[in-house]
């Protein structure tokens, strides 16, 4: 059997058909968790140490919104504090990573419809950076962001990161960092194991079952599950990296839900992986 450590020394040997990465969907949650000790932070640390180790990672995060596709070149991209209110704990935090311009410039190059920009302009946000302080603690994997285009309907972003398939098996770990559901307006931030609110539960598992039956088209259209849906989504900013990661979905690769629970009665925290 092949140990986690052996591939990660073959890593840089791969070729193209040696080895796919898998792809994940993280429901990121509130920004605490990047500090705090918890059954989710936990489970993205055990995640991390099953992972057979990346030679990048590529994350597609529900704070980096802009008007056309945008991927980050910066050799040493900055770390983006981009939430207020919060102790000062959580801004004393640093994550030193580097970034991946080659493959930045690559994806820049290789994928025309739609046309990726470059730029230098933003780094790693929260959505990336309190996820892998606990997925890779050492920050010592090359890490850049892709933004959403906010625009653009989620057949858009679902046709766009097909392309992106490649990578997989390049050694990229592609993650979406978002949630299945999210409505800051009605959370209750008291009580992080607050009982789920019933239309939540009923959007979360709507779309589970979507996932399952592989029926990608019912979550591409999920506004057409009703109230539950607006409740749940009422702007797509963090649905749309959901989107991201199904599309990596190969014929062959298996669903794992490696963490369903939610936070403050309202924020489904479900996460994937795929294959």
């Amino acid at each position: 059997m092949t140990t986690i450590k052996t591939w990660a020394s073959k890593i840089e040997k791969l070729t193209e058909t040696d080895f796919k990465m898998p792809a994940l969907f993280i429901g990121h949650g509130s920004p605490m968790n990047a500090i705090e000790q918890n059954d989710f932070t936990k489970t993205l640390q055990n995640l991390g140490q099953s992972l057979i180790k990346p030679k990048a990672i590529l994350c597609i995060s529900a704070h980096w919104i802009t008007k056309g596709t945008f991927v980050d070149m910066s050799p040493n991209p900055k770390m983006i504090y981009d939430m207020y209110g919060f102790p000062k704990e959580l801004y004393d935090l640093k994550y030193p990573v580097k970034g991946a311009p080659d493959i930045a410039n690559e994806i820049s190059k290789t994928i025309t419809n739609p046309r990726i920009k470059k730029s230098t302009d933003w780094g790693v946000d929260h959505g990336t950076w309190s996820i892998l302080t606990h997925l890779y603690p050492k920050a010592d994997i090359p890490t850049f962001q892709l933004s959403i285009d906010y625009n653009q309907p989620m057949q858009h972003h679902y046709d766009l990161a097909k392309q992106l398939k490649t990578l997989r098996k390049k050694g990229v770990l592609i993650i979406g960092s978002g949630n299945l559901t999210h409505n800051l307006k009605i959370v209750d931030f008291h009580d992080i194991n607050a009982r789920p609110r019933d239309w939540a539960l009923e959007f979360d598992t709507k779309i589970k079952d979507f996932i399952n039956e592989r029926n990608h088209k019912g979550v591409i259209d999920y506004q057409k599950n009703g109230s539950s849906a607006q409740l749940a989504v009422p702007e797509p900013s963090h649905f749309i990296p959901l989107i991201y990661t199904l599309a990596l979905q190969d014929n062959n690769d298996g669903i794992e839900y490696f963490y369903d629970k939610f936070h403050y009665g309202t924020l489904s925290m479900r996460c994937l992986k795929i294959g």
